[in-house]
């Protein structure tokens, strides 16, 4: 299993690398295609994946991707509205074959993930996005492996006993700090390149912190959702690491707040 989870991590580093260094529509499509599959797995959860509800809900996700691309609509919320307004339509004019929890958990799954991991391209198209975007991954998949590490080592106190009794107060301790030490240090070797000084690694810093905070609070999010209907993964698409929620489910909750942490300071 250690095997191959790890041989699965590098793969997904490298894919990572290509794809966000590439930028660009190949990185909007890949976006595109990784939310259609998170939408799928959150929708199997509430028995919509193939319904009406769960349709209209991959069209809205494909719509907004193509209209970040295109530019066709000023506001993006406009697409967000007219999909809740739909699905309420839908809810209203099918009653009762769809009850209230799968309309809201509809609705839920196009903004969670379609919405809030968009904010990664949108962070890559940044002026100086193809430097900022990695702090995404650095207060994410950097801070969990920091907080594991930490926690494993010194961890004493349950941060959240009941629903992950493995993590620490440590550990999160760990995980913010070592996101915070990962992020000087990429600053710093890439600073000539970029043409970052002193004066911006601090809010650099400050920025990755936050971020790193909020990962956690999505990472358990999305356990709380696997506890609360009693299943051990999202999916099997990743070998080791489950489902595209299994493995992104920090990312989605970080890339909105790099991006408009990012876009405030830039």
């Amino acid at each position: 299993m250690f095997v191959t989870r790890l041989i699965s991590g590098i793969v997904l580093v490298a894919l990572a690398l290509l794809f966000i260094i590439t930028g660009g529509d190949l990185l909007l499509g890949v976006m595109l295609l990784l939310s259609l599959i998170g939408m799928y797995e959150l929708y199997r959860i509430f028995k919509v994946e193939k319904q009406l509800p769960g349709i209209l809900g991959y069209i809205a996700c494909i719509t907004y991707y193509l209209d970040l691309r295109l530019d066709f609509c000023q506001d993006k919320m406009v697409i967000v509205i007219a999909f809740l307004i739909l699905l309420l339509a839908v809810f209203v004019f099918g009653y009762p074959k769809y009850h209230s929890h799968q309309i809201m958990a509809t609705f839920f799954g196009l903004f969670y993930v379609g919405v809030m991991l968009s904010c990664l391209y949108q962070t890559r198209m940044l002026p100086k996005g193809q430097f900022i975007v990695w702090l995404i991954f650095l207060c994410s998949w950097g801070c969990d492996t920091c907080a594991y590490c930490v926690g494993v080592l010194f961890g004493k106190h349950k941060m959240s006993p009941i629903l992950s009794p493995k993590k620490s107060v440590e550990g999160a301790v760990g995980g913010v700090v070592g996101a915070c030490l990962l992020t000087a240090l990429y600053v710093f070797a890439i600073s000539k390149v970029f043409n970052v000084n002193d004066l911006q690694m601090l809010p650099l810093i400050c920025i990755a912190a936050v971020g790193a905070l909020i990962s956690m609070v999505g990472d358990l999010a999305a356990s709380a959702i696997k506890r609360n209907f009693e299943i051990k993964d999202y999916g099997k698409l990743i070998p080791g690491h489950g489902g595209v929620l299994d493995r992104f489910d920090s990312i989605i909750i970080t890339a909105p707040i790099i991006y408009f942490l990012a876009s405030y300071f830039s």
